[in-house]
């Protein structure tokens, strides 16, 4: 019933503001939309890692502690090559989660050139024209149901290894991925990736958010696949956000990555021992600024062959790193 409603308020809120002459898709775009308040609450996926590991594994000792502490809670997923048919891997997600009324996080990682200075996650579209092809279809795959959706992790902190020409193709791919979410999924809030306070400097990623067209973009993540505490990823949005204000005439929300920051960073990024779990999803932020702390990295998905996950590839889950970030050791 509440789907039934919020569809029908939306479809007559369109007709009252569409002028003659025009169609849907432009009405669309002209009325702003907030995905969290169409939907009951964050989706959790019954699909995810730690869900399927522990429901493979009942007889494992850790196997409760992964489902009730891990499991059990709202995560994004992550769509990439791996994902096979992106308009059907995309719809289907997020058609569950329509019809159960709860609200997707989504995360898009499939631009050319990725992870270009830590090179654990690279690959990507092979050509700007796929990758325009790719998230387009992932646009109309969420279509008019509410989402929301993280761009390219890492796209804007990777810029010490790439060209100016590098950069300049990547920022039109990641203006043009806005633009296929505007048009094509009016009900989803976008944001682009700021990395983390220890990466780049709040002025300098400003700009990188400028150049990217962050003004298009509903907000920008932090703290993705990180571990800073939430009190240090809120003063470093916080001056990111000031610098947007005080270069380019606005100013952006934004989001922390909590998911492993439970006991903070020792300075390591790539699968460093000894962290824990932080803050479940949440909109309000937890105060101090954020407008959501959202579990965008799965806790117990590898960051690479490093550290405590040493021989594993980049997002293959390991219970037993899951396990110790439940007790934060």
């Amino acid at each position: 019933m509440r789907r039934l409603l919020r569809t029908l308020a939306a479809s007559a809120f369109v007709c009252l503001l569409l002028p003659l002459g025009t169609g849907p898709s432009s009405a669309a775009a002209a009325v702003p939309a907030d995905p969290t308040g169409m939907t009951s609450g964050f989706y959790t996926d019954p699909n995810a890692a730690p869900a399927v590991w522990a429901a493979a594994n009942p007889g494992d000792g850790r196997a409760a502690a992964i489902r009730d502490s891990i499991a059990s809670r709202p995560m994004a997923r992550w769509f990439g090559a791996w994902s096979g048919d992106i308009g059907a891997a995309v719809g289907s997600y997020v058609g569950a989660a329509d019809a159960a009324d709860k609200l997707p996080v989504l995360i898009a990682y499939n631009i050319p050139g990725r992870d270009a200075c830590g090179g654990h996650s690279g690959g990507g579209a092979g050509t700007p024209a796929a990758y325009h092809s790719w998230i387009s279809a992932f646009a109309s795959a969420i279509g008019s149901r509410p989402a929301l959706v993280v761009i390219e992790p890492d796209s804007l902190g990777d810029f010490s290894c790439l060209s100016q020409a590098q950069i300049d193709e990547r920022n039109g791919m990641l203006r043009g991925a806005l633009a296929q979410f505007r048009d094509r999924a009016p009900n989803t809030w976008t944001y682009l990736d700021a990395g983390n306070p220890a990466w780049i400097g709040a002025a300098t990623m400003a700009q990188h958010l400028d150049g990217a067209g962050a003004r298009e973009a509903h907000g920008f993540s932090l703290n993705i696949s990180n571990y800073f505490t939430t009190g240090e990823n809120t003063a470093y949005g916080n001056a990111i956000s000031s610098a947007l204000a005080s270069s380019y005439g606005y100013s952006k929300p934004y989001v922390i990555d909590t998911s492993r920051n439970g006991n903070g960073s020792d300075g390591e990024w790539c699968n460093p021992g000894g962290r824990r779990t932080g803050a479940v999803s949440q909109t309000g932020g937890g105060g101090g600024g954020a407008e959501m702390l959202l579990w965008l990295k799965t806790p117990g998905e590898s960051d690479g062959n490093c550290g405590v996950g040493g021989g594993s590839v980049a997002g293959q889950f390991l219970p037993e790193v899951a396990y110790k970030m439940i007790f934060g050791y």
